[in-house]
């Protein structure tokens, strides 16, 4: 659900003296994703709040630590840039690369089912950083297509590594992620806790399989009755569904999805080659998937939207201009930047200071506490108006006394 509230009272704030919070994107069940600044670095990113009710919660904060700290060590263009995580006051947030685009979901919404080769274009870096994941130990347990993002440059990047099982793993409830992904859980997601990259090959040949179609391969009354489907049925091959669709894409689909794990591709990087051999055997041709226009537009726009920070803003430094005119500046803790580009991202310095800053500036005329009152001090006006008067009283004086000596001696 896109946020839209204006109301929404971290916009503005500063996490940690360094992340700025700017406009939201959109909101889950989980958490809230705002576009943000790094003060420090000067770049933007997202920054990903968590929902309250998980802070409090110390068996989420640790899995959630250690979670980010797992993907943070991943490099792979398949995968969201984890940059930081960490806890202000009542806030537990994620700091990521910021994708400038939006989900496959959006743009399933926006176009309807896919052809094999756009399929295909989106499952092969998709499966390269569920790979790399999958080859370090981790499982993403969450794999469908509000976590799959495109950006507006054609890059597929496979989002929100690790918040399953930090969510799942709380003290509070674990009902809203059964809630949330029955439609992409594995079997032994439904019956077991023994869960390994098999899972995540499952949760991709479900999502093939609605890129495919634009639906899902299973049905239920309830969220519950739809995540049991899979302990029951198989799932059916796409070209049941959709003609046209090639056989060796139909038999990728069909092995990811089988019910037993180990009748599964082993892992995320098995898959993508079956998908790499496919396309070379069928010859489909390459593509670059485009982002959904909608989602794309929502985060253009959240970048423009001017803020002022609330919380802690960083010190307003001097912008000589060099040699060649282009203003230089240093950032609080002394390095160089380029202050014409970086306005872009930066509020003006009249800006820095609305009337919800903590420590405002001290007004011209304030004087200390420990400084003695203006009022009871002369002025310098009036000191040199005493002593003019002084001294033509003292002149006078002295005439009058002349003149009396004088008149004394005549007489």
């Amino acid at each position: 659900m896109i946020m839209t509230t204006p109301a929404d009272p971290l916009i503005g704030r500063v996490l940690e003296r360094r992340y700025q919070i700017d406009a939201p994107i959109a909101r889950g069940g989980m958490s809230a994703v705002y576009v943000g600044t790094d003060v420090r670095l000067h770049r933007r990113v997202a920054i990903k709040v968590m929902d309250a009710r998980y802070v409090g919660d110390p068996q989420f904060l640790r899995r959630f630590e250690f979670e980010a700290r797992a993907v943070a060590g991943l490099s792979h263009p398949g995968l969201v840039a984890v940059y930081d995580q960490s806890i202000d006051g009542d806030i537990a947030f994620l700091v990521m690369e910021l994708v400038r685009g939006g989900s496959v979901r959006e743009l399933l919404r926006e176009r309807g089912p896919m052809p094999p080769h756009a399929v295909a274009a989106i499952g092969i870096p998709m499966l390269g950083g569920l790979g790399t994941a999958h080859r370090a130990g981790l499982v993403h347990r969450d794999v469908k297509p509000e976590n799959v993002l495109i950006s507006d440059t054609g890059d597929i990047k496979v989002a929100d590594f690790g918040l399953v099982r930090a969510v799942a793993e709380a003290g509070v409830t674990s009902a809203s992620v059964i809630l949330g992904t029955a439609a992409y859980l594995s079997p032994e997601q439904v019956s077991s806790t023994d869960i390994d990259a098999r899972s995540d090959v499952y949760s991709a040949g479900v999502l093939m399989f609605e890129l495919l179609t634009g639906r899902q391969p299973f049905s239920g009354s309830t969220q519950l009755a739809l995540a049991y489907q899979r302990l029951s049925y198989d799932v059916p091959a796409p070209s049941d569904l959709i003609p046209g669709v090639p056989p060796q894409i139909d038999d990728i689909v069909l092995r990811a999805t089988e019910r037993r794990p180990d009748d599964r591709f082993a892992d995320g990087f098995a898959m993508q080659h079956a998908i790499l051999d496919a396309v070379d055997e069928i010859g489909l041709p390459p593509f670059t998937v485009p982002a959904p226009s909608q989602a794309s537009a929502r985060v253009t726009n959240a970048i423009a939207r001017p803020v002022v920070p609330r919380d802690i803003a960083p010190p307003a430094v001097a912008r000589p201009r060099d040699v060649a005119g282009t203003r230089q500046a240093t950032d609080p803790e002394g390095y160089p930047y380029d202050a014409d580009e970086y306005d872009d991202y930066a509020p003006d310095d009249s800006d820095l200071y609305d009337a919800d800053y903590d420590d405002p500036p001290e007004p011209r005329n304030a004087r200390r506490a420990d400084e003695p009152s203006r009022d009871l001090l002369p002025t310098t006006r009036g000191t040199a108006t005493l002593v003019w008067f002084l001294l033509v009283i003292a002149v006078a004086a002295g005439l009058a006394a002349l003149g009396w000596a004088l008149g004394s001696a005549v007489s």
